[in-house]
């Protein structure tokens, strides 16, 4: 049997096509290649003031579509059938603008799509549209209570995405304590939801501003410099927007086209106004809003949002929006200003009780103390290096449960405690030392729990060296020799200070060769929650006997950035012994 065609298609469907395209409730006209109108429903031509068959054989490209200078305010230039013909795809958009007869403007939704070409049919395409204003008039005159519902739904929808979006952007200043990280973060979420280039700027001495972060939509389409750059200083006279803004003024809103060349004879001599408009331009701004970060009378800095020609103009709304936006950047700005205070406080704090090394001719000696970067409060680790009677040489490295005032308090009593005891019997050992510091911490409630390691280096009339020490729960001291051999101290070590204060704690002696290194150190250089214990010792082992022969408060420094976990206080002293001559 013949292979059966598809069903004809009938007089009737042929018939019915032209009708719809007559009484079609929506404008309908098609374009050839040219963009010449070759067809149009009385629909289009009614609401666009043409008189039956007026619209057919003119250029749509020049009587429908507005150039950007006829354009009136509130709506966006579209050129749609341009673009369908050149590129043979669909598009649409709901703030578009058609030209009638008379020359006015009519917004318009509207959508077009490529027509069907045969083997040897030129492109061209069709273009379907409604009148917005129509399409709300007769929205209006549906019942109250339906319209009513309609409208306090979208209300409650539009108002929870908004919630959700202003939540994410908290979310994203809070959930990190570095202020610039957390600029990155909003301002990626302000593009484009809110805007097609978001910049902060933020005053870091008087007169002084440095962009702390930016982002545009197409990146690949701007200069980095336009972005990157450092606005210039300003003054007291600058009438430049920006700088109105950073002296306490109000949200500035700016219109171009921007243009460097013909920017106000103020401008010209006002260098931040000059490099302002020079960034709208070369971000191809025609709106731009200057919002101030600002937290009661204190003023951080500046918000600046761009749209381009393709997004309609700022309004009250979305100034509304943009201020509430500020407002958190300012409230998150302070907070991380405060933290950083507190911080830097907490540093200075525990440094000023960590004592001053001794002056030492016979070795080299050096201590690091480095903070957790995380943290605002004062810790629980100390050094300590001090002369004995005699001549010895006293190191001391510990570490006090606890990350707070009390564990700083704790920290200084056990360390002074230990001084004392060290100097009252020179003669013992550091073993023998530790464990009356136990039976201290026994009677006086010193510290809840506490680690240290004490070491004493003695120095022989021939010019040898001894070290003897003793570990209280502590990671071991490291030597590493001359020649690169490193192991750790391991001898000599017992439980925490204060849980056994009867039992006697034992000292190790070794004799130091001639550029040997000591190293006493805190668990935040070899403990972390990326790394186990073990792991940590043989890396510390490495890097140090790789960096032996830098200078010991070089070598301090490098392996607490190296290898130490910034969540945690890191403390080490070192001292070494001279080389042979």
């Amino acid at each position: 049997m013949p292979e059966e065609g598809p069903a004809p298609r009938g007089k009737a469907v042929d018939d019915l096509l032209p009708a719809l395209f007559e009484h079609a409730a929506a404008g309908m006209y098609a374009v050839d290649g040219e963009g010449l109108v070759i067809a149009c429903n009385p629909w289009a031509e009614r609401v666009l003031g043409y008189q039956p068959g007026g619209l057919i054989g003119l250029d749509a490209h020049l009587v429908l579509h507005p150039v950007r200078g006829d354009m009136p305010s509130g709506l966006s230039a579209q050129q749609p059938v341009q673009s369908v013909v050149a590129e043979g795809r669909r598009v649409s958009g709901d703030h578009g603008v058609l030209l009638r007869a008379d020359g006015t403007a009519l917004a318009v939704w509207w959508t077009a799509a490529p027509l069907p070409r045969g083997d040897h049919q030129a492109p061209g395409a069709v273009v379907v549209f409604h009148d917005t204003h129509a399409e709300r008039a007769r929205s209006e005159r549906r019942s109250d209570r339906y319209a009513h519902s309609e409208l306090a739904r979208e209300q409650a929808e539009y108002d929870l995405a908004e919630a959700s979006w202003l939540s994410e952007l908290t979310l994203a200043l809070v959930s990190t304590l570095e202020a610039e990280e957390g600029l990155a973060r909003l301002v990626r979420l302000l593009v484009p939801r809110l805007a097609d280039a978001a910049m902060i700027d933020l005053i870091v001495d008087r007169g002084r501003v440095r962009r702390t972060a930016w982002s545009h939509h197409d990146p690949d389409q701007v200069p980095a410099a336009v972005l990157e750059a450092d606005p210039p200083g300003y003054g007291e006279s600058s009438t430049a927007a920006l700088a109105q803004v950073l002296r306490g003024g109000p949200t500035q809103q700016l219109t171009g086209p921007f243009d460097p060349q013909d920017a106000p004879p103020t401008a010209a001599v006002d260098a931040l106004g000059r490099a302002t408009t020079a960034m709208l331009a070369g971000l191809e701004a025609v709106q731009a809003l200057i919002v101030p970060l600002r937290l009661r009378t204190s003023t951080f800095g500046a918000l600046t949002l761009t749209r381009g020609a393709a997004g309609p103009p700022f309004n009250d709304a979305d100034r509304v929006l943009a201020e509430e936006v500020a407002r958190r950047t300012a409230l998150g700005l302070d907070n991380a200003r405060l933290h950083a205070q507190q911080a830097d406080i907490a540093a200075t704090l525990q440094r000023a009780l960590l004592t001053d090394l001794p002056p030492v001719e016979t070795l080299e000696l050096a201590a690091h103390y480095q903070p957790a970067e995380r943290t605002a409060e004062v810790g629980g680790d100390w050094y300590d290096a001090f002369r004995l009677p005699g001549g010895d040489l006293a190191l001391v490295v510990g570490d006090v449960t606890g990350h707070d005032i009390q564990a700083a308090a704790r920290m200084s009593e056990l360390r002074n405690m230990l001084r004392a005891l060290a100097v009252d019997r020179p003669e013992e050992g550091p073993g023998s030392i530790l464990q009356r510091l136990d039976t201290a911490q026994a009677h006086l409630q010193l510290a809840d729990s506490a680690t240290a390691v004490l070491a004493r280096l003695h120095a022989r009339e021939d010019g040898t060296w001894r070290l003897s020490w003793s570990t209280a729960g502590h990671p071991p001291p490291l030597l590493v020799t001359e020649d690169g051999t490193a192991r750790y101290l391991t001898e000599a070590h017992a439980m925490l200070i204060g849980l056994r204060p009867h039992l006697s704690r034992p000292t190790a002696t070794i004799e130091l060769p001639p550029g040997a290194t000591v190293l006493l150190y805190t668990d935040g250089l070899i403990e972390s929650r990326t790394q186990d214990m073990d792991t940590g010792m043989t890396r510390l082992r490495q890097h140090t006997a790789a960096q032996r022969a830098e200078p010991l408060d070089r070598l301090c420094v490098g392996l607490a950035r190296t290898l130490g976990d910034t969540r945690d206080d890191i403390t080490l002293i070192a001292a070494r012994i001279p080389p042979s001559s």
